[in-house]
């Protein structure tokens, strides 16, 4: 080949950014290709299929034929496409190995140009391949080292078995499992969000929310409609800190994708996060709600995780004097850590969590309040903001609430600006 597979594939011209207003509409139930689709091998019957493996075997032959050991490519990518036959990337690269044996290929998805000019549709389909493609490709270029951990996960006590982060602008999703030795990645896959982009701020506006969230439950596919997939994890758009930005929407998901169509374009949903199959059902597997956090954002931050203690140090001195001016009983200066505008989840204002905080000193009656199992999850924006979960146990009792906090920076000082009980 004049140019290679993998050459191409890793091309980026054709990119819109993920924040900006996508230039095709992109939601589609299915994304047919020209001549690739003529050349695809006949399916056979569908078998279990592996998270992760139809697109290692993609980038296998995009490997093979930049080798120019396009037979082996050509007799892999075939394989893949019968056991795969929804996967569009796989068909499209059967259709380049095959052109490529009588005509250099100028660029993924080089269909003949034909008399009359593809439709719009076929033409913006092949640039959402070729995006998709290239999104996969350097995702594997650009893979975090074993030492780093997106910046946003500043603690995670041990109930906390699992973890994900998302980067829009690589169509990623990874999956982090919290061990003794911190948190270890152990997967990632290609992801699609809102036709839109990302930074959703009304209800309707197909974008992906960015921030910290939470998967609050797992949905039963046999409820779902096909379109969904393998099934849904529903997260808490909106949190407590898009309400006080006047955010609105509701129903953002990590959901799968419907029969026919492997994965979607990375611009493609109406503002939830879609996987394959395949993916989705290693996290459905994997995941717990109400104790899974879920980071959406631009672009991660990779830090070293050890670099993160100098941090939740300085944090925690902070929480610590909240948690002994509770114990104490002195309201004033328990009250100082709290925000002007603070709200609770019942939209109580200070004046009034203030009666509620006074109640809850008094039934301690002296005793020391001990916070178990915190979490702190830091999102820097135009703001600087701490989302804290611990569960508020007296000295002497067994359990006790378990509560979320939302602390803004204003200055050099941290304060609450919502406080909740979550279960």
């Amino acid at each position: 080949m004049a140019v290679t597979l993998f050459a191409l594939a890793a091309q980026s011209a054709a990119a819109p950014p993920v924040h900006a207003q996508a230039s095709q509409p992109a939601a589609k139930s299915k994304r047919p290709t020209p001549a690739a689709q003529r050349a695809a091998p006949t399916p056979v019957a569908p078998k279990a299929l592996q998270d992760g493996q139809a697109e290692t075997r993609l980038l296998k032959v995009y490997q093979l034929a930049s080798e120019g050991r396009g037979r082996e490519a050509l007799a892999q990518a075939e394989s893949l496409a019968r056991e795969y036959p929804n996967f569009q990337l796989a068909q499209l690269a059967v259709g380049d190995l095959l052109a490529a044996r009588v005509r250099p290929i100028k660029q993924l998805g080089d269909v003949p140009e034909p008399a009359l000019p593809y439709p719009p549709e076929v033409t913006a389909t092949l640039d959402e391949l070729r995006t998709e493609s290239r999104q996969r490709v350097q995702a594997q270029r650009a893979r975090p080292a074993a030492t780093h951990i997106p910046a946003q996960f500043v603690e995670l006590a041990p109930r906390y078995k699992h973890a994900i982060a998302i980067d829009a602008s690589r169509s990623r999703l990874y999956l982090f499992e919290n061990t003794d030795k911190g948190l270890k990645l152990v997967a990632d896959y290609y992801a699609s969000v809102g036709k839109s982009g990302i930074e959703k701020a009304s209800e309707g506006d197909q974008r992906t929310p960015l921030g910290v969230y939470f998967i609050t439950s797992r949905l039963d596919p046999a409820t779902l409609k096909d379109f969904y997939g393998a099934g849904a994890l529903p997260i808490n758009y909106p949190n407590p800190l898009d309400q006080s930005r006047g955010k609105t929407g509701s129903g953002i998901w990590l959901h799968g994708t419907p029969p026919e169509q492997f994965s979607r374009a990375p611009l493609a949903t109406d503002g939830c996060v879609a996987l394959a199959n395949p993916d989705l059902e290693r996290i459905l597997r994997t995941v717990e709600p109400r104790s899974t956090p879920v980071v959406i954002a631009q672009k991660l931050q990779w830090v070293q995780a050890q670099s993160m203690q100098a941090e939740r140090q300085s944090f925690e001195t902070v929480l610590n004097a909240w948690r002994t001016a509770k114990s104490n009983g002195d309201m004033n200066r328990l009250l100082g850590f709290y925000a002007p505008d603070f709200q609770s989840y019942k939209k109580k204002p200070l004046g009034e969590w203030a009666a509620v905080l006074q109640a809850e000193a008094q039934a301690l009656k002296g005793r020391t309040v001990h916070l178990k199992d915190k979490a702190y999850l830091r999102w820097t924006d135009s703001a600087d903001t701490m989302v804290v979960t611990f569960g508020e146990v007296a000295e002497g009792a067994r359990t006790g609430p378990i509560k979320r906090q939302y602390w803004t920076r204003r200055g050099q000082q941290w304060q609450i600006f919502f406080e909740g009980v979550i279960g």
